[in-house]
């Protein structure tokens, strides 16, 4: 569960909630009563994974679409080294 915590003591506590995020805690920045943002570790792993996904969903999706020996051997007469 995340803690709330006012835009004024965020800005003077930023080290210690960032120590506290690298530790896996959670923050909800507000102003007044109205939350605004959210202060969370990033999760390089899950990000690498999504990233993964996206390509892998573009490459098999609608995106691309297959190369043929033929066309492969044009672009090398046209001077590509591929």
């Amino acid at each position: 569960m995340s803690e709330t915590v006012k835009v004024a003591d965020a800005k003077t506590h930023l080290s210690q909630l960032l120590a506290k995020v690298e530790a896996g805690d959670e923050f909800v920045i507000a102003r007044g009563e109205r939350p605004i943002a959210r202060l969370v570790p990033i999760d390089d792993k899950e990000r690498r994974r999504a990233a993964i996904a996206d390509m892998f969903a573009f490459r098999d999706g609608p995106g691309l679409k297959p190369v043929s020996a033929d066309e492969i051997a044009a672009w090398k007469h046209e001077g590509h080294r591929y």
